[in-house]
């Protein structure tokens, strides 16, 4: 059984699609052994670094799992969204040496797509537990 303990960030702009995601990340930490401490519900995927940073700020939480989607418009906005909200999970991963995982699916895809993508909550939080359990120990200066 794994001591793992994750945070859980889920972008909500698709109800429906995010409880799905959630539920299949919440199933992968179970079948792993592993535990959500907190669950930090955000209006959408680019409100998820500023959560996520917060979550890995915490000494409790090994790693961070993010869920959500991005749907396609008229517009590039999607791509917009999809590339900030990217790096900057990325940049709290490396300013806090803490995993984030990415489990926003998107961008670049229809409503219809992204429903059957919901199996990436899963993969995000298999993720982050792997990286939890398999990350060396940082080495301290002396």
């Amino acid at each position: 059984m794994s001591d793992t303990t994750l945070g859980l960030v889920v972008a909500r702009y698709y109800a429906s699609i995010a409880e799905a995601m959630e539920e299949s990340a919440r199933a992968a930490v179970a079948e792993r052994g592993a535990t959500v401490a907190e669950t930090v519900d955000v209006p959408g995927a680019y409100d998820a670094p500023l959560a996520a940073d917060r979550l890995a700020r915490r000494d409790d939480i090994d790693a961070v799992a993010v869920v959500g989607t991005i749907v396609s418009g008229d517009t590039d906005h999607d791509q917009v969204i999809g590339q900030a909200t990217a790096t900057k999970l990325a940049d709290v991963s490396l300013d806090r040496d803490t995993p984030v995982t990415f489990g926003v699916s998107g961008p670049g895809q229809s409503g219809a797509e992204a429903r059957d993508r919901a199996e990436k909550g899963a993969e995000a939080a298999g993720a982050a537990v792997d990286l939890a359990e398999s990350l060396p120990e940082p080495e301290v200066a002396a």
